[in-house]
């Protein structure tokens, strides 16, 4: 409670602070006016007077003001407004010591003078707090600018130095000169600041900038009149100085005002500005030089100034063509040198103009199973395909078009009037060049790419909601195989269902959501239980238990088979341990996608999650698709033989679906095929159906390879498929897939006699569930 209460007084103290600085800040700005409005009716030294010094105190005032209510960077205001003290007592003395009558120069210069280091400081802690040190180039500008002011201030002044008659000038002089000169050096400091990036002077730093110029104009008018003998106070002139005042402490209680945004952060161009300024005033020194005589200071001052500026100038450009080239690459891809996805927003905004009559079409190109080209043959060979892929896709790009790789294999391309027919007639083109194979490091590769559409304008009016309904049709037609998809409605939905079912498959494989059922697989001749299929479900929070065709194609296209897989594997296993520690060893068979058996490390990493759980290598079956053994068949033969020489067998699943050669079944290392259940269904009523079974595991056998039948639903398929001496059989005829404590008990249940089974027990425990089917 002390805590929050101090808390309080601080926030009620800042608060009356920033109260008392507003007032200020008005009442300073109407005396201004009311001053300014007196100089020039001359209303006489003493209103004059008093009103000099109440606009001198109040900038300073408010300055102080600005000081306390700061939250941070109270000690460049505390230097500013000594600053700004400093001058106020100076004018004090000047006028309470008798301007008319007082020496020049006089302890109220010491006043004067003391302002711009005060300023300085101010300015060197505000950079320290924010850089550390201050930026050599600020100080390099400051220089330059500096001895520009003095070639200036040196040829505009030299009737106030010829006046003293004498070398070296008077104190006077000097005094007097210094000023505009002094002046000067604060605006080329400043100007620096407000150019160095990373830097931040206040949203109104101009005001600071302005006020300076304004104090050196007067100062060199006011050297004149001194050096001429014609300065009188009261005059307009004296209004020069307190608007200066002003403004400097506007800047100051602004850049003390809590929540105020800071400025934007200035082009490159303004780091030209002070070093482009002092060198075009030391040029016009010297071509004037050639025309009226000035003095050698000058002529010196204006060659060094010429010489600095122009080598700050040239190392200015290169910086300006350096960022520049910085913001080519940031809007470049760096592998394939189109614009990235950052161009494409910049550069759309400026073709997608609602209203304006014009039609757009964004096509979203995503190359098919990409991320087994990496897997299988090296980032760098995918890299090498990305590139190709970029370069057929921008000799294909029409003029006003715009094409951007969004990352990885994703590309975006902008047609610019073209509605629905033509869209479509564009993502056919572009299938049917990247449909040409691609040679990569002396290796031919065929790739597909499946192509999403979204219509500008009737299906979005800004590049982010066409980008998300392209990705959205663009899932459609990679899920369809349609290979194009225009967006539709009905997509919407579809597309905010997959998102959330992405985000919650990743939480599951994190949480350990996944579970297992197991088919056993039925010794026909015998009626033996030696193996059974894991067969993946996901206990979904609140969806329930999932089938794997709700999640295994989602799996596979974000990229989570790999982790998916590696799971399932080691949950499967585990169950093989405990089956074998209780005395009842079953083959684990496991369904492995294709993008996984593509991974050269697979044979390995398998082997050892084996060995850790002390099972055999026989404990284990692996089954894969037809689809991965035509694919490559060569890397194939390699992957399989790795696994069967670890002692792995192997299962071609769904055999018989796919149109392709049997030739594999003679040179791939092989132990079982698994028939589909679109051969077994049939045999009841079909004699050709029933005589292709029977030649089939004909087949098989004389390969010396086991045949097992998926999909066995009634008695008759049963007995049917043991006369023709299949192998093993599975379906729901025997049983469904079930949790592994309810196998147990239906195995202990099978193997116990039959008289004392139950009656429920006696009978087949199939149960018709529609997705007891599924991969691992």
């Amino acid at each position: 409670m002390h805590a929050n209460a101090h808390a309080d007084r601080i926030d009620d103290r800042s608060l009356r602070h920033a109260r008392l600085g507003r007032w200020i800040l008005w009442l300073m700005w109407v005396l201004l006016i009311g001053y300014a409005i007196g100089l020039f009716a001359s209303f006489g030294p003493v209103f004059t007077g008093s009103l000099s010094l109440i606009t001198a105190g109040l900038p300073a005032l408010l300055c102080w003001a600005a000081a306390l209510c700061a939250e941070r960077g109270r000690t460049q205001l505390i230097l500013v407004s000594a600053a700004m003290t400093a001058f106020t007592l100076g004018s004090t003395y000047y006028l309470l010591a008798g301007a008319a009558t007082l020496s020049f120069p006089s302890p109220a210069d010491i006043g004067y003078t003391l302002f711009y280091p005060l300023i300085l400081a101010g300015l060197a802690v505000l950079v320290h707090r924010q850089r550390g040190e201050i930026p050599r180039s600020v100080l390099v500008d400051g220089a330059i600018g500096s001895l520009g002011a003095a070639s200036v201030l040196a040829v505009l002044l030299s009737p106030v130095i010829a006046s003293a008659g004498v070398w070296p000038p008077s104190p006077a002089t000097l005094v007097s000169a210094s000023y505009p000169l002094l002046d000067l050096l604060l605006v080329s400091v400043i100007t620096g600041i407000a150019a160095a990036r990373g830097l931040d002077v206040g949203r109104r730093w101009a005001l600071l900038v302005l006020g300076l110029l304004i104090f050196a104009a007067t100062d060199a008018v006011y050297a004149f009149q001194v050096s001429a003998g014609t300065y009188t106070f009261g005059e307009p002139l004296d209004a020069g100085w307190a608007l200066g005042l002003t403004l400097i402490a506007v800047w100051a209680w602004d850049l003390a005002r809590p929540g105020v945004t800071a400025r934007r952060p200035l082009s490159g161009v303004w780091t030209l500005a002070v070093p482009g300024a002092a060198t075009i005033a030391g040029m016009a020194v010297l071509v004037l030089g050639t025309q009226v005589k000035i003095s050698t200071g000058a002529v010196l001052l204006a060659g060094v100034t010429l010489v600095l500026g122009t080598v700050r100038t040239q190392l200015a450009s290169r910086q300006i063509g350096r960022m520049a080239d910085l913001h080519r690459q940031a809007s470049t891809d760096d592998l394939t040198g189109l614009p990235n996805r950052r161009a494409l927003y910049a550069e759309a905004s400026a073709h997608l103009v609602p209203g304006d009559g014009h039609r757009s079409a964004l096509l979203l190109l995503d190359i098919d199973r990409f991320k087994e080209v990496n897997d299988s043959l090296g980032h760098d060979v995918g890299d090498l395909l990305l590139v190709q892929a970029g370069s057929r896709l921008f000799d294909q790009r029409r003029p006003g078009d715009l094409l951007a790789r969004l990352g990885g294999d994703e590309f975006a391309l902008l047609i610019q009037d073209a509605g629905h027919d033509e869209a479509v007639a564009a993502a056919v083109r572009l299938r049917a060049v990247l449909a040409r194979p691609f040679t990569l490091e002396g290796i031919a590769i065929e790739s597909n790419v499946s192509i999403g559409i979204a219509l500008f304008p009737d299906q979005g009016d800004t590049l982010k909601v066409l980008l998300r309904k392209a990705d959205m049709a663009m899932y459609k037609a990679k899920s369809s195989r349609s290979g194009h998809h225009v967006f539709v409605c009905s997509d919407d939905d579809h597309g905010d269902s997959r998102l959330r079912m992405m985000e919650d498959l990743r939480g599951a494989l994190a949480t350990d959501e996944l579970v297992l059922h197991y088919q056993p697989k039925i010794e026909l001749a015998t009626g033996h239980v030696h193996g059974v299929e894991a067969l993946v479900r996901w206990q979904h929070p609140s969806r329930g238990l999932l089938p794997p065709d709700a999640f295994l194609t989602l799996a596979e296209d974000v990229g989570l088979m790999r982790d998916l897989t590696r799971i399932v594997l080691g949950k499967a296993l585990d169950q093989a341990a405990v089956w074998r520690a209780q005395g009842t060893p079953l083959t684990v068979a496991v369904n492995m996608s294709p993008s996984t058996l593509i991974e050269s490390d697979l044979p390995a990493r398998i082997a050892a999650m084996i060995q850790v759980r002390g099972l055999s290598a026989a404990d284990l079956m692996l089954e894969i698709t037809e689809e991965f053994l035509m694919e490559d068949r060569a890397r194939a033969r390699d992957i399989l033989i790795r696994l069967r020489e670890s002692g792995i067998r192997i299962a071609v699943d769904d055999f018989g679906t796919g149109y392709s050669s049997l030739a594999y079944l003679r040179d791939l290392p092989i132990d079982e095929l698994k028939l589909d259940k679109s051969f077994v269904f049939p045999m009841a009523d079909d004699a050709r159906a029933a005589a292709l079974v029977a030649s089939i595991i004909a087949l098989a056998h004389s390969l010396g390879v086991r045949m097992v039948a998926e999909g066995v639903e009634d008695a008759v398929a049963y007995a049917e498929l043991t006369r023709y001496g299949c192998d093993e059989a599975q379906g729901f005829h025997m049983s469904r897939p079930l949790p592994a404590a309810a196998l147990d008990a239906w195995l202990a249940a099978r193997h116990a006699p039959a008289a004392t089974r139950a009656p429920s027990q006696r009978r087949s425990n199939a149960v018709a569930t529609p997705w007891a089917r599924g991969t691992g």
